[in-house]
């Protein structure tokens, strides 16, 4: 098992790709504190791996509640004594023309997208100072590079994250740490946030892709669970693109 006794946070994890990583992750042997808004799901999803090896330790939270992550990491710390691995999955889109655009649904996207990485990370990096070592993955998109209509919001936090991967990775190891930062940027995969998109659009954006489909949210999970293990321990910093070619 590539995870086994790691103890990895993953955010957003009640469905789409953050499902996909718990699952996955959980079958390495990993204990997954699985964080999520969707206390329903999130049980479903503990009652659904109970016989895959490792263990799901669902948690509800809002990834913009600071004083909430404070307590969930103060007791990930007294319950299990380390975290190996932080997975930033959590992510919304309120898509609009910039014209369009309200400040509310700035703001959410911002809040959400943004700083919720900043938040989760804050309050974790800390405890793998303390212990040496650690890996954080967090997710950005092929929009946060290339930019897309209608997701100013969007793109910027997708950015913004991919700027905050690149400072971490050089701030974290300044005094010896051997933590490892990374981003993955997905394309577009089969996700509850992609089916909103109509048909005609999505036949489309396949025609454009090399491999003529679009991605699995079990696809983006190998990349975090091969960010995640000690099997990636010399990359950090960098940006992984999953999208099928989409842009090369």
């Amino acid at each position: 098992m590539r995870l086994k006794e790691k103890v990895v946070i993953i955010t957003g994890a009640a469905s789409g790709i953050g499902k996909a990583a718990a699952k996955l992750f959980c079958k390495e042997g990993a204990t997954v504190v699985a964080c999520d808004l969707n206390e329903e799901l999130l049980q479903a999803l503990k009652d659904e791996t109970k016989d895959f090896g490792g263990e799901i330790y669902p948690k509800k939270l809002n990834v913009t509640d600071r004083e909430a992550i404070k307590e969930l990491v103060e007791e990930i710390k007294e319950k299990f004594g380390k975290i190996d691995g932080l997975v930033n999955n959590a992510g919304i889109t309120r898509d609009a023309l910039l014209q369009r655009m309200t400040e509310e649904n700035w703001d959410i996207v911002i809040n959400v997208n943004l700083k919720g990485v900043f938040n989760m990370t804050q309050f974790v990096a800390p405890v793998m100072l303390k212990q040496g070592y650690g890996s954080i993955v967090n997710t950005s998109s092929i929009v946060g590079i290339y930019g897309n209509i209608g997701q100013t919001n969007y793109a910027a936090t997708k950015g913004g994250v991919i700027a905050m991967t690149k400072t971490w990775a050089k701030e974290f190891t300044r005094k010896g740490a051997n933590i490892r930062v990374n981003a993955v940027a997905p394309g577009f995969i089969k996700t509850p946030m992609t089916e909103k998109i109509p048909e005609k659009i999505v036949k489309m954006v396949e025609e454009r892709i090399p491999l003529k489909r679009m991605g699995t949210p079990e696809e983006i999970a190998n990349v975090y669970l091969f960010l995640i293990s000690d099997e990636s321990s010399y990359i950090t910093g960098q940006v992984i693109g999953v999208d099928g070619g989409l842009v090369i």
